[in-house]
C-alpha cells in the first residue's frame, strides 16, 4: 500500500499544473481586476455555468472576463488555487480537507451542493469472485489521492472492521485507473461520476456515498480574494445559485450539456442527473462538523501529516 503522504508543500502544489493554461501569479492586491479564473471538472455546476454564460452576462458590465480551466480531480484543482492559479472552483468532499492539510490557511469554503451520495462508488467487474468490503483484504483498489473516492474507501473499510493498510491501494487519476480497472491490473476501483457511470454497466458495486454520509460537493476560493473581492466573490455565488436554479428546472438540457461535455450516452448521464438536487447552499455548523470527523479520521489513521481545524476554512463572515 501507498504510505501516507510525504510530499513537501511546494511538491504537492506542483502537482496540480500539468497542463493547466492559466497564469500562475495571483493578481496585486492593489490591482483592478480584469479576469476572474475558474477551476471546474466534466460534471457539477461549474460545467453547466461555463455553458450557460451567466457568469460572463454579470461581469460584462464591469468590463470583467471569465477564464476557465478544467480540471480531472479536485485535489490538483485545489493545488493549482492555493498557489494563487484561481479565484473560484467546486470539488468533491475530501480536497479541501488535504488542501488545508498542505497549504494552511489559503482557501476557505464558499458554499456546497445537496448531498448526493450515489454519485460515487466503489466498484468491481460483475464476475469478480468479491462480493462484499471485507473480501477486499488483501486486493488491489485503486483511488485518486485526496479525493472524495478516497473518503469512500476508508469510510467504508472502518465501517467493516478494516483500514487501508489491509488493501493494496494504488493512488491513481482517473485516467489511469479506468484502464487499470478495465484490463484486471486493480481488483476494485473507487469512483465518482462521471467516471462511474463510464464504467458501463457490467460491474457490482460494494458500496457508494449514501452508506457512509459521503457525497457533498463544495465551492472554494481563496481567502485572499475573499476579503479583497467580497463583491464580486457575491456576483460568483449570485451567478451560480441562477444557473443551479436552471439547472433544476431544465435537467433534459442538462443531460445533453453533461453527454457533450463527457462523451457519455446521454441515457446514462441521465440516470446520473436524476439523482441531482441543485442549487447552492452556505456552509453552516452540521457541514463543517462532517469535515471534520472525516479530517479527524484522515489524520488518525495517518493519511494527513498534521491535523486540520476545519472550523479556520469557513468563509469569514
Amino acid at each position: 500500500m501507498t504510505g501516507p503522504m510525504t510530499l513537501s508543500r511546494r511538491s504537492t502544489l506542483a502537482l496540480g499544473f500539468a497542463g493547466l493554461a492559466l497564469p500562475l501569479r495571483a493578481p496585486a492586491a492593489h490591482a483592478a481586476v480584469t479576469a476572474i479564473r475558474i477551476g471546474y471538472q466534466k460534471f457539477g455546476t461549474l460545467i453547466l455555468l461555463k455553458q450557460k454564460r451567466f457568469l460572463e452576462e454579470a461581469l460584462a458590465p464591469r468590463g470583467i472576463a471569465v477564464q476557465w480551466a478544467q480540471f480531472p480531480a479536485g485535489p490538483p484543482m485545489l493545488q493549482a488555487m492555493a498557489a494563487g492559479a484561481l479565484e473560484f472552483g467546486q470539488t468533491g468532499d475530501l480536497p479541501p480537507i488535504f488542501a488545508q492539510a498542505s497549504a494552511p490557511g489559503m482557501l476557505v469554503y464558499a458554499g456546497h451542493e445537496p448531498q448526493v451520495g450515489s454519485s460515487e462508488a466503489i466498484i468491481v467487474p460483475a464476475g469478480s469472485p468479491i462480493h462484499a468490503i471485507g473480501d477486499l483484504r488483501g486486493r488491489k483498489v485503486a483511488v485518486t489521492r485526496g479525493s472524495d473516492a478516497h473518503w469512500l474507501l476508508l469510510a467504508a473499510l472502518l465501517k467493516n472492521g478494516l483500514s487501508l493498510r489491509d488493501v493494496d491501494v494504488t493512488y491513481l487519476l482517473p485516467s489511469a485507473a479506468r484502464p487499470a480497472f478495465e484490463t484486471g491490473v486493480v481488483d476494485a476501483w473507487s469512483i465518482w461520476d462521471p467516471y462511474l457511470s463510464a464504467a458501463g454497466s457490467d460491474l457490482r458495486v460494494l458500496a457508494t456515498g449514501a452508506d457512509i454520509g459521503g457525497g457533498v460537493q463544495f465551492f472554494m476560493t481563496r481567502r485572499e480574494f475573499a476579503r479583497l473581492q467580497p463583491d464580486l466573490l457575491k456576483t460568483i455565488r449570485d451567478a451560480v445559485a441562477r444557473c443551479d436554479a436552471w439547472a433544476q428546472a431544465s435537467k433534459p438540457e442538462v443531460v445533453r450539456i453533461l453527454a457533450d461535455a463527457t462523451g457519455l450516452d446521454p441515457a446514462v448521464v441521465g440516470r446520473s442527473v436524476e439523482k441531482i438536487t441543485y442549487g447552492i447552499q452556505p456552509v453552516g455548523a452540521d457541514i463543517l462538523a462532517g469535515q471534520q470527523r472525516m479530517a479527524d479520521i484522515f489524520h488518525r489513521e495517518g493519511q494527513l501529516p498534521v491535523a486540520v481545524d476545519v472550523r479556520n476554512a469557513a468563509l469569514p463572515p
